[in-house]
């Protein structure tokens, strides 16, 4: 009887192992992921750290056509004149690619970062799901942008989103509370992630927010918005969001690699930012909305839509009124309108991870990075970056000129 007593305990200490283990591995690594001496190589090996789904590449890669180009060697910001190299290390970039007029003129890596290697791009993956709902949108999936969101995700009726619109939850206003400071142990995003490293689906973690703010007045950054969107998005097509990405986008404009997302315990992808790519197919993205959504002149993404995404059309969604260093960006369908002017728009991830867009100049650049200050100097280096990404599309208009 003690025998089978003892066998019951081991084989019940022996799954607890099997279970918790790997979670607290998991909460471990969350909690230190974005740590100084882990955070290059933990950018580019996500899917050894969570689980992930794939997303796969073309059958026939788009080859960029290539041309010469020696960066500026300074950019301006605050009246002051820095060094774009110096600025590049200071901020830790793993890599820089820079387009014009779709031809590939500048390619580099560093920190062991590579043209084959996907890197986490955080927030801006939010941008490629705007562009899966745009697309959704105009096939007839979605009625209208004015529906409560709950229209469609019903088991969200009594929660912090019921009957928010769905226009809403795109440009971030959905009045829900949040807390999205990285650098804040005790955030809801950084409780976010914990939450999922034990197991705890999305879905579940959003139906416990709170709604503090009337809908479409107040412009507050909640990444769950996004994966509000998400779930939208497999409603209302009956596929998953890499599915979507692979058949409406990766393999339309000849991605060149497998991308995959980070999942949840239940398979959902964390489309709010667990999107890894390399930095080629980030920079196509880029091209096929320079193309104002066209790539061989077949229209992937409708027109309409990709001008509504980067224009903020409502007034808590405008760029600020001071200077532009002390400002905040305006805000579109999931991108960002840094203003003054409002010409040129970005996508935009923590830690330094962006997709920038001139429709002026022609001029896409894609960059990783793997900034552990980033929390330290958030707005700083925000700016810092559309400086230095103007000063290269100036640079580029002017050599075409002359």
């Amino acid at each position: 009887m003690l025998n089978k007593i003892l066998i019951g305990i081991v084989v019940a200490i022996i799954l607890a192992a099997v279970i918790y283990i790997p979670k607290a591995i998991r909460v471990y690594n969350v909690i230190h992921l974005f740590d100084e001496d882990k955070i290059v190589e933990n950018f580019i090996n996500m899917d050894k750290i969570f689980p992930s789904t794939p997303v796969k590449s073309s059958g026939t890669p788009h080859v960029f056509q290539t041309g010469s180009f020696k960066l500026p060697e300074f950019y301006e910001l605050n009246g002051e004149e820095h060094n774009l190299l110096e600025a590049l290390d200071y901020y830790k970039t793993d890599g820089l690619i820079i387009l014009h007029e779709g031809a590939l003129v500048y390619e580099n890596y560093w920190q062991g970062n590579s043209k084959d290697q996907p890197h986490i791009s955080w927030s801006v993956a939010k941008s490629f799901l705007s562009a899966l709902i745009g697309i959704a949108y105009h096939d007839g999936l979605i009625e209208d942008l004015s529906d409560p969101i709950t229209k469609y995700l019903k088991d969200f009726e009594g929660t912090g989103y019921a009957n928010v619109p769905i226009k809403d939850i795109l440009q971030m206003s959905s009045g829900v509370i949040f807390n999205e400071d990285y650098g804040d142990y005790d955030s809801d995003i950084n409780k976010f992630g914990r939450a999922l490293a034990m197991g705890t689906s999305m879905r579940d973690f959003a139906k416990g927010l709170k709604n503090g703010k009337q809908p479409g007045t107040f412009n507050h950054y909640v990444s769950i918005d996004t994966q509000m969107l998400a779930m939208l998005l497999e409603e209302v097509t009956g596929q998953s969001v890499a599915k979507n990405l692979e058949e409406k986008i990766w393999t339309q404009i000849g991605m060149e690699h497998d991308a995959y997302y980070i999942v949840d315990d239940t398979g959902a992808a964390w489309a709010l930012g667990g999107l890894n790519a390399t930095l080629r197919d980030y920079a196509k993205f880029g091209q096929l909305y320079l193309n104002n959504g066209q790539w061989n002149n077949k229209q992937i993404i409708p027109q309409d839509w990709v001008h509504a995404s980067r224009t903020p059309d409502a007034p808590h969604l405008q760029p600020g009124t001071n200077d532009f260093s002390s400002s905040s960006w305006g805000y579109g369908y999931q991108w960002w309108v840094p203003g003054f002017p409002s010409t040129d728009y970005l996508a935009a991830g923590i830690y330094n991870q962006y997709i920038y867009i001139d429709p002026i100049t022609n001029v896409v650049i894609a960059k990783t990075s793997s900034n552990y200050k980033f929390n330290q100097e958030r707005q700083q280096s925000k700016d810092a970056h559309v400086a230095m990404f103007r000063a290269i599309a100036q640079s580029l208009a002017q050599s075409t000129s002359s």
